[in-house]
Order: structure tokens, then C-alpha cells, then sequence
């Protein structure tokens, strides 16, 4: 076996050199496929996790400006707008003043509820000089807070700040409620527009935990904070991954507003950073991450992986392909013409035939495909011989019975009415006798149909003085030409009489709808009687031998289905939906013909 191998690899033939050329060829490209994959897997992956790092560094930056920007108009609203009136704000003043105020207390506490940010802001308090105030937020009040709030070493700098760049900075909660709390607070001054003439404020304490709550959404480990414009840490994530260094934040502060990425040398080790700065806040956020977990994952090796592979195969089957396609050629004949066979074309081809034994299995090949289209052509001629004695089998079943009933309930009319509805029924059966006289083995338009019902319907309403009433819609009106098998629909009107509504002891409804559904013609017909189970209805399809001695053609559902089937398909036929003591369906799907 050893041997083999080596004379099948090292050998001087034209097998074993195309072996050698083979192996050449697929080593090349192989290691010429690994190389570039590792080359594109590893530059994807930096070029990946760079555009999720800055994606979620601008992110965290647009929700922090969405609630600076909502916080800033809550404020705003407060504080510029004349629907406060200072000397209004004492809750321990008179019952009016008092009722204001807390009107004003409701009104804020909307804001906050309304602004989506509700949960994050600690306190909000509108104030005078006298300190009369109201306020609303999680923190707890106190008497004491008006005075807590002006006597904060911050306050005069708050207040100095411009609206249009506002730069928040993190202080110490000043109020009783919220000793060691963090907050960003904003503070304006109010437009005093009232009889008040002293001056007023605004505060609004931001919580650190709008931006805590944000970062515990991080999955990874990489280092994320949020900075004010003076360096202080609002919030951070994974502080132990990369230590705290100030003088990396000095840096990025001195970058001024806007954002960055970039690579950089931290605690000795190559990180890539990517920041934030919102130019009216002055919040800062950034990212750190460390370049050794951009590494190719397991997944991109498998990848790697299967581009070799994928590359091995195609080669060897483009080499197979090209060495064995004059081998294969009267072979790939053989199998297409078998092909066509099995799809039912038993066309004799001599190209398969030949003098090699290839060609005498060709010609074998041939000679049973004509003799299978022989005994198909036999079979379809004996298919046809079949249906057609099955449909005049079918249409042949006119029972006598129909005809005696018709002449006793002309007689009864005679005897009891002695009035012109006899013509009626005489006419009506005599147009009946006509068109049966005539045979069923022919198509006739809807509306021919519809006039044979018509009449057969007249002769039933006398018989079971006026049980029922019948009504006929057909949209659209074309489809009055539309072709149907002859005694198709009086089966279907004769069981709603006598199945559905005979029994029920009361007047009913008979509707027939005709309407196009696709290219094929749907005729239904509901009665309103006793109706049935599903178990009886699936059944009254299948009892081909329970037709009423009383029936005009004999030829009962089952029969009619039967019909449609032989005539346009097994596609096609009738169905049955019905609901006991509510309504039967009948419904007729055949191809539309006009």
C-alpha cells in the first residue's frame, strides 16, 4: 500500500504528475487563503471594535445631552416663563396663597414626571428671597432647604454661569434629605413678572444615578466615565481594568469640546480611546480599550477555516471538472436523458447510443422509454374510456320517483286551489323535462343553469307551499356566460330543501353567490336549516349509495363531487361547512371557462 502511494505521487505518469500539479495548486492557494483571511479577519475585528467603541461612547454622550437638554428646559420653563408669581410661594400663608401654591407644586412636579427624567432629578425647587418656596422630586423637603440651597458656597457661582453654556459641575447635596448625595445642580434666576419685588431662583438638582444607572447597562470590561469640565468623576465602569489617572483626563479636558479616537500608551499598555465632550454641559465621556482583546474569536478562525476547505474543494472539483469532462461526457448524456425520463419525456435521443458499453446502455435506455410512452398512450386512452363511461353512469341515475311527486302535487293543486297555478307547475315541469330529454354530458353558461334551477325551484315551492325562499347573487355579471357542467347546482338546492330546511319546520332561506376567485369560478350554496356536525358533514361527501327515492336526478353530493373531479380535476369539486341548528355551505370550486 506504501509502495502505491509512492508511485502514484513520485511516479513518472502522467496520473502521478497530475497528482504532483494537483497538490502544488491547492498548497498555493490554500496558504495564499489563509494568509489574506488572517490579514482581512484581523484588521475587521480592530475596524469592528473601533466603531462599537465610539457607537457606544456617543451613545452614552447623546442620552446624557437628551437630559441635560430636557433638565435645562424644566428649568427654563420655571424660571423665564410668567406662570409663577413669587409672592405667592408660602404654603403657611393665607388659604388663597396656599391654594396657589400648591397649584404651583402640582405644576412642577408635572414637569418632572413629564420631562421621562422624574426618577433622576432630586430636587427642583422654585424659591424667593423671603426663602417661601415649593419643590418637587425623590429627595425628601425640609423648612431648611431655601436656606441650605443660598447658603451653598456654589450658589453665587451657579448663578453666574450663561444659560446658552451652562457647564455642570458635580457638588455635595446641601439639603437635610440628601446629605451624601451627589448632584449636578442648575440654578437661574427668575423673570420676576408678578407685584413681587424681591428676586427669585430656580434650582434643579440632577442625581449622579442618571448616569450610573446608564453605565450598568455595560456588558464588557473596558473602562467607561463621565467627567465634568473640572475633572471630577460623575460615574465610571470597570475602574480597575485601567487605574485612575488624572492627568489622562487633564488631557482630554484640554482637547476641548467635541469627539475623538485614538491610540495611546496607559500603565503600559496599548489602549485605544475614544471621548465625547458635549460643548454645553461640558460632560465628558470616554472609553478605554485595551488592544489585546481585539483578538480573531473562535468564530473567525472557524471562518478561516472554512474558506480553506471551500477553496480545497472548488479547486479539486474545477481540476476533476476539467480532466474527467471528456470521460464523462457520454455519461452526463445518459444521466440527463434519464432525467427527462423521470419527468415524464420518453423522447428516443440516439445521441446517447454509441458502440462502447455506455452506448449499449443507451441503447437500452431507448428502447424502454418507447415502450414505456406505449403503455402510458395505452393507459391514458383507457383513463379516458373510464371517465367517460363513469360520467354517463352518472348522469343516468334520473328517477322516475321525481316525476310521480310532481304529477301528485299538480293533482293536489287541482283538486284544492282550482286556480291558474297549475300552468305554473306544468310549464315549469315541462321546460324540466325538456332539458333533461336533452343529456347532461354538455357544459351550458351559468345563467342556462341558473333558468333550469329556476324552474325546478318552482315545482319544490309548491310542493312544500312556499316553505322557502331562494335568492341568486352573481358579481360580477360576466360570470352569467361562465361555463358549468349541466345539473351541477339543482343537487346542491335539492339537499338544502330536503336536509336542511324540510326538517327545521319553519320558512327558510336558500342564498346562491357566484363570484371569481383567482382564475376559478366559486359558486356557494347556504341554507339556513337544521345544519349538522363536522363529523356528518365530512360523511355526506363520502356516501355515494343514501340518494332520496325522492330526489329529481338521483344523483345525491357524493355523485356531483365525483362528477366535478372526473370532469376538471381532483383540484376541484365541492366542499361542506355547516354549524348544527345554525346554516349548511356548499361550496362549488371549479375552473373559470367563458
Amino acid at each position: 500500500m506504501k509502495n502505491n502511494w509512492k508511485e502514484q505521487i513520485l511516479g513518472k505518469t502522467i496520473k502521478a504528475r497530475l497528482i504532483r500539479y494537483n497538490l502544488c495548486i491547492v498548497s498555493t492557494i490554500a496558504l495564499f487563503s489563509c494568509i489574506c483571511s488572517y490579514l482581512i479577519s484581523s484588521r475587521n475585528a480592530r475596524e469592528i471594535a473601533v466603531t462599537a467603541l465610539e457607537h457606544e461612547v456617543e451613545g452614552f454622550a447623546g442620552l446624557f445631552g437628551m437630559g441635560y437638554e430636557e433638565m435645562m428646559n424644566i428649568v427654563l420653563n420655571c424660571a423665564e416663563r410668567s406662570t409663577m408669581n413669587l409672592g405667592k410661594l408660602d404654603l403657611e400663608a393665607s388659604a388663597r396663597n396656599r391654594k396657589e401654591a400648591m397649584n404651583y407644586t402640582r405644576t412642577i412636579s408635572d414637569y418632572c414626571a413629564v420631562s421621562g427624567y422624574g426618577e433622576y432629578i432630586a430636587k427642583l425647587m422654585v424659591l424667593n428671597e423671603q426663602n417661601d418656596f415649593v419643590q418637587a422630586g425623590y429627595e425628601p423637603g425640609s423648612s431648611n432647604d431655601p436656606q441650605a440651597l443660598r447658603s451653598a458656597d456654589w450658589f453665587a457661582g451657579e448663578l453666574s454661569k450663561s444659560t446658552e453654556l451652562y457647564v455642570l459641575d458635580m457638588v455635595d447635596s446641601p439639603f437635610w434629605g440628601g446629605k451624601s448625595e451627589k448632584l449636578l445642580p442648575l440654578l437661574r434666576k427668575v423673570n420676576n413678572n408678578s407685584s413681587y419685588s424681591g428676586d427669585g431662583w430656580v434650582f434643579l438638582g440632577i442625581s449622579a444615578k442618571l448616569f450610573r444607572d446608564a453605565l450598568k447597562e455595560v456588558q464588557h470590561e473596558n473602562r467607561i466615565a463621565v467627567v465634568t469640565a473640572t475633572g471630577k468623576t460623575v460615574a465610571a465602569v470597570n475602574e480597575k481594568s485601567v487605574g485612575e489617572d488624572e492627568a489622562f483626563i487633564r488631557m482630554l479636558l484640554q482637547q476641548g469640546s467635541g469627539k475623538d479616537t485614538f491610540r495611546m500608551k496607559m500603565n503600559g499598555e496599548k489602549c485605544m480611546v475614544s471621548y465625547v465632550r458635549n460643548p454645553k454641559s461640558g460632560i465628558l465621556v470616554y472609553e478605554i480599550l485595551p488592544l489585546h482583546r481585539v483578538v480573531n474569536n473562535s468564530f473567525m478562525i472557524l471562518m478561516i477555516i472554512l474558506l480553506i476547505f471551500t477553496s480545497c474543494i472548488s479547486i479539486g472539483m474545477v481540476l476533476s471538472s476539467f480532466f474527467t469532462k471528456r470521460i464523462n461526457e457520454p455519461i452526463d448524456k445518459l444521466v440527463s436523458h434519464i432525467r427527462l425520463l423521470s419527468h415524464g419525456d420518453f423522447t428516443v435521443d440516439p445521441k446517447i447510443e454509441s458502440e462502447d458499453e455506455i452506448g449499449t446502455i443507451g441503447k437500452g435506455v431507448n428502447h424502454m422509454a418507447a415502450k414505456i410512452e406505449e403503455l402510458v398512450d395505452m393507459k391514458v386512452e383507457s383513463e379516458k374510456e373510464k371517465k367517460n363511461l363513469e360520467i354517463k353512469m352518472l348522469q343516468a341515475q334520473i328517477n322516475p320517483h321525481f316525476l310521480y311527486n310532481t304529477l301528485d302535487s299538480i293533482r293536489w293543486i287541482a283538486i284544492i286551489q282550482k286556480n291558474s297555478g297549475i300552468v305554473k307547475v306544468v310549464t315549469s315541469l315541462s321546460s324540466l323535462l325538456k332539458n333533461m330529454a336533452k343529456g347532461f354530458n354538455e357544459k351550458i353558461t351559468l345563467k342556462q343553469e341558473l333558468d333550469f334551477l329556476a324552474d325546478y325551484i318552482v315545482i319544490e315551492k309548491v310542493r312544500y307551499v312556499e316553505l322557502f325562499d331562494v335568492e341568486i347573487d352573481v358579481e360580477p355579471k360576466e360570470l352569467y356566460q361562465a361555463k358549468i357542467v349541466k345539473l351541477t347546482l339543482q343537487p346542491l338546492v335539492e339537499n338544502a330543501i330536503f336536509s336542511g330546511i324540510e326538517p327545521s319546520g319553519r320558512n327558510g332561506l336558500v342564498q346562491i353567490k357566484a363570484v371569481k376567485k383567482g382564475q376559478d369560478l366559486c359558486i356557494t350554496v347556504r341554507d339556513n336549516g337544521i345544519g349538522m356536525d363536522k363529523e356528518k358533514a365530512k360523511q355526506l361527501l363520502k356516501d355515494t349509495e343514501t340518494v332520496k327515492s325522492s330526489s329529481m336526478s338521483g344523483i345525491g353530493l357524493p355523485n356531483v363531487d365525483r362528477r366535478m373531479k372526473l370532469v376538471y380535476g381532483e383540484s376541484y369539486g365541492l366542499s361542506i361547512q355547516s354549524e348544527p341548528g345554525q346554516y349548511t355551505q356548499i361550496t362549488v370550486m371549479l375552473p373559470l371557462e367563458m
